[in-house]
């Protein structure tokens, strides 16, 4: 799973972690500017009714009419609150008197010098606004009470029906007005109108947008935190990791080593223990190919030094026909020896490219050992070959594993080809494929054993190292390059097996391949 990643999870969090202050607070702010302006809305409402019945006692004829002097009279009565603005409209819409110009007080707060906002004021603006439009239809709403916008003669034809109408609107000066406006009425006619308005939303908004500004500061914090952590956790640690491998490319160093990082227990010190241990495996690689190349000149030179010593002898023998004979001989077994060598060396070169490209499959083991050991039938017919012989141990079992088809058929073929070689003739060699079991794992096991002399036991182990002979005398000078047994040892390695070799108790050699089932 994605989120399963510990960086993952780092970079989610520490992400989501300031966005999710700044929401929470832009929705805290947009219900609070709700609630004030539902709560101004109610509070208007409550003054109109009272004021309105003081009107229709006060303020009304008999006819029914509205009695213009005594509305006066009754608006220059009234306790407005600062910031409340009265006035009463005829039901025609004439404006019948203004608590602004009737009432004898002089708020100078009211009326501020006109001037152009400042840049912090638009942006703490803007920033409100729009969080009132992102995250406003996710809020809850209270529609019964919510205040509309629309204009004051919307409004007024509303009240002038009867009816009591609220709406939020802005002025020319760009203040936010709250307006309630109720029907003045005598007996059930409407005489004329009230209206009034709040325009002190705006300091309580402007308030509000303040105590947003530790939210703001919050979230900056965490996000630099986090940025820092993430800095500190990934960017400085693959900047490490960077460095290291130049340092790897340009030769001052050959190999990563910075444990702090591969001390970790994330992808990145997982990455720092695959990057080592990538760089040390080249680094064995390199090692084993230099020295590869050296063992493959030492045996090259002897080869070409005998024949070298040959032809130089062979100009002081020549009137020896015998001696002539027998440089000849060491001249053609040197070069059958040179042509093995270069042979089994290409096809060593060869072999490596081959597991790296080719991929591997799921192989019926039973089927694919029986195969290989019928390519020698046709050597059978003869009474002096040595026969091979395969036996299913598995009792039928369908045992599997994932290999290459063709390096894993020459490690049965140069296990093969080994033991019939120290087979004296007429001799028998013996391929078994049995299965068995290393804790959990299921192995499967091919044992291939011969008549021979057997392996020394001290030399059990070094018979797998390059070029390494040592064959009874008897045997062909030339046939045998040394490097079958390393080949297969290398094979059956990148299949996460092993191979070893062992004497058996009757005489012979042993030599056994345990293959990882699936």
């Amino acid at each position: 799973m994605f989120l399963g990643s510990r960086i993952a999870r780092l970079i989610f969090a520490s992400n989501l972690a300031g966005l999710a202050v700044l929401i929470i607070g832009a929705m805290v702010l947009n219900e609070m500017r709700a609630g004030f302006v539902v709560s101004k809305k109610q509070d208007l409402v409550a003054q109109a009714q009272i004021f309105t019945n003081l009107l229709g006692e006060d303020a009304t004829t008999p006819e029914p009419s509205l009695d213009v002097d005594a509305a006066r009279q009754t608006i220059v009565r009234l306790n407005l609150p600062e910031r409340v603005r009265a006035r009463v409209y005829s039901p025609s819409g004439d404006l019948v008197g203004d608590s602004f110009y009737l009432s004898e007080r002089v708020d100078i707060a009211a009326l501020p010098p006109l001037k152009e906002p400042g840049r912090i004021a638009k942006i703490g603006a803007a920033m409100s606004e729009w969080a009132g439009r992102v995250f406003g239809p996710i809020m809850p709403r209270r529609s019964s009470e919510a205040v509309r916008t629309q204009t004051f003669e919307e409004e007024f034809e509303s009240a002038v029906l009867g009816d009591v109408a609220a709406s939020q609107r802005f002025s020319d000066r760009g203040q936010r007005i709250i307006s309630v406006s109720m029907p003045i009425q005598r007996v059930s006619a409407v005489v004329g109108v009230l209206t009034l308005e709040a325009s002190d939303i705006d300091e309580i908004i402007r308030s509000e947008r303040a105590a947003l500004v530790p939210f703001i500061g919050v979230a900056v914090l965490v996000a630099l935190v986090t940025s820092f952590l993430l800095t500190m956790g990934i960017a400085r640690p693959m900047r490490r990791l960077s460095l290291a491998a130049d340092r790897i490319r340009s030769g001052a160093s050959d190999r990563i080593d910075i444990p702090a990082i591969t001390r970790r227990k994330d992808e990145i010190g997982n990455l720092a223990s695959s990057m080592q241990g990538m760089t040390d495996a080249l680094l064995e690689r390199i090692q084993a190919n230099e020295q590869f190349a050296a063992d493959v000149a030492h045996e090259l030179k002897n080869p070409l030094t005998s024949i070298r010593s040959a032809v130089e002898t062979a100009e002081r023998v020549q009137n020896d026909p015998v001696a002539s004979e027998r440089l000849r001989d060491v001249i053609a077994s040197d070069v059958k020896r040179l042509d093995r060598l270069i042979t089994d060396i290409s096809n060593a070169s060869r072999l490596e490219a081959e597991m790296t490209r080719v991929p591997s499959e799921q192989i019926d083991i039973a089927r694919f050992v029986r195969d290989v050991v019928r390519t020698y039938d046709a050597v059978s017919d003869n009474p002096d070959a040595v026969s091979v012989v395969f036996d299913d141990a598995t009792m039928g079992a369908r045992l599997l594993v994932r290999a290459r088809e063709g390096p894993l058929g020459q490690v049965i073929r140069n296990l093969i080809d080994n033991a019939r070689s120290f087979s004296p003739p007429g001799g028998e060699v013996r391929v078994k494929l049995d299965q068995t079991n290393d804790g959990p794992q299921t192995i499967a096991r091919i044992v291939v054993d011969d008549d021979g002399p057997g392996v020394p036991a001290d030399k059990l182990e070094t018979i797998f190292n390059r070029f390494y002979t040592d064959r009874p005398k008897g045997t062909a000078f030339g046939n045998n390059s040394g490097l079958g047994l390393s080949i297969v040892q290398q094979i059956v390695a990148t299949h996460r097996g092993k191979v070893y070799a062992e004497n058996r108790d009757s005489g012979g050699a042993r030599f056994v391949v345990d293959l990882p089932a699936i």
